[in-house]
């Protein structure tokens, strides 16, 4: 197990800035707008040989009248029971506040090591008002900017002092990365929290909620990957503020970043425009899809017809990729939940298949005679040997044969189902390429 450090504070003294400092990445969404931060976001950060995990957590806030208020506090004060050190960062500008005051009392309260952190000293002037903060009653205060990364060299070497586990020797970073995508309000944040049995991601009815890519490692029944949650996909015309220009950026890129996508439909609403657009941006990133129909329990009529109907729909909607898996769930209801974490495992071993070169051949080629490519303007396409590439993102074959520009769009479609067909490639993409021999 490796050391886990918490940053809390109020909303607005620098802590997703801080957070980006240790990690060196520039994962958690940074803004002057108070509260940017919602969900505790994880990641990895490495110093003088001791690596650890550092959690970025949303603004304490009390009796405002923010929304989110009380599960933003709830996400706080489950990073400080999971945290070994935690960083508690104030805002040397702005002095102590009422708000600073609650979170060092709660702190007080704790059995874990405190690090008084006082943030935005950018010059040696603004150290000696840090000095108000040992009225917090949390020892001394570490003058540091997070922002330039002045001070942090310290403030990590004290850090690492107060480790008491020891780290992994051998960390593990070939895991599976799953993104649950999907528009706003499709449930992928309470698809998360089912799967992992705790309130991780902050879930309301608002559309928009999460903001950062959430990573969430899951080891249970004898599966391990990282689950990611993201920011809901709208239509660029919808996208009102920065902050969620950039959530939806961030969901992008996690889609490039995954091997496998969850993309979540909604029951209610049925396949829209958007969840294409979403659907025809993992196909371009070349990944693995599971398709889940969200909020199935809100349906009234579940007869296996209307089911079928729906399917239907959707494979009409993605054809000609009609082999993704469909499951039809509810993450409120945990209802065959277990079932898309499966499906998504499979498609996983799905996409690193792979599959020798004499099988190909006895299978296909029989195959192949019995129905060979069109004859176009009188040329007649002999295909000769198949075999696939090695160390590519996806399957990848290559067909040799004498007049390989002849060979069209329709009939390479036939010999990707049939690859399919025979080696259960459920989910995943396939390059088929046509080369002479």
């Amino acid at each position: 197990m490796s050391n886990i450090v918490a940053i809390v504070g109020r909303p607005n003294v620098g802590k997703s800035t801080l957070f980006n400092r240790l990690t060196q990445t520039r994962q958690a969404i940074v803004d002057e707008i108070a509260g940017t931060t919602r969900d505790r976001q994880y990641g990895k950060a490495e110093w003088t040989g001791h690596e650890f995990s550092v959690i970025d957590t949303g603004g304490w806030v009390l009796n405002s009248d923010d929304i989110f208020e009380e599960e933003i506090n709830k996400q706080v004060r489950i990073a400080i029971e999971e945290a070994d050190v935690i960083l508690f960062l104030v805002d040397v500008m702005h002095g102590t506040t009422d708000l600073d005051q609650q979170v060092a009392s709660m702190l007080r309260r704790g059995e874990k090591p405190v690090v008084l952190v006082s943030n935005k000293a950018d010059n040696f002037d603004l150290h000696a008002q840090s000095a108000e903060f040992y009225a917090l009653g949390l020892g001394d205060p570490y003058n540091i900017s997070a922002i330039n990364g002045s001070g942090t060299g310290e403030l990590l070497d004290f850090v690492v002092s107060k480790f008491t586990k020891k780290a992994e020797e051998n960390l593990e970073t070939d895991i599976p990365r799953i993104a649950v995508v999907g528009r706003p309000n499709a449930g992928k944040s309470s698809l998360i929290n089912a799967f992992i049995g705790e309130e991780r991601n902050i879930v309301t009815d608002i559309a928009g909620t999460t903001r950062d890519s959430i990573y969430t490692l899951y080891d249970k029944f004898g599966l391990k990957f990282y689950l990611v949650d993201t920011a809901g996909i709208r239509k660029k015309g919808k996208v009102n503020e920065d902050l969620e220009y950039y959530s939806v950026i961030r969901a992008i890129r996690t889609i490039e970043n995954s091997d496998v996508c969850i993309l979540m439909l909604d029951a209610t609403r049925g396949i829209e425009s958007q969840d294409m657009n979403i659907f025809s941006l993992i196909q371009k990133n070349k990944k693995g899809m599971v398709i889940v129909v969200n909020k199935w329990d809100l349906v009234e009529d579940k007869n296996p017809q209307v089911i079928r109907t729906f399917e239907y729909a959707i494979r009409e909607r993605t054809a000609p990729l009609t082999d993704v898996p469909v499951i039809f769930a509810s993450a409120l209801t945990k209802q065959r939940i277990f079932k898309i974490l499966e499906t998504a495992k499979e498609v996983y071993e799905a996409r690193k298949k792979k599959i020798a070169t004499h099988q190909l051949n006895e299978v296909l080629l029989p195959i192949i005679e019995h129905t060979p490519p069109p004859m176009q303007k009188g040329k007649v396409v002999k295909i000769k040997y198949i075999t696939q590439l090695p160390n590519t993102a996806v399957p990848s074959f290559v067909f040799f044969c004498n007049l390989p520009q002849w060979v069209k769009e329709p009939y390479k479609r036939f010999l990707e189902n049939q690859l399919r067909k025979h080696w259960k490639l459920t989910g995943t993409p396939i390059n088929v390429y046509m080369r002479e021999k």
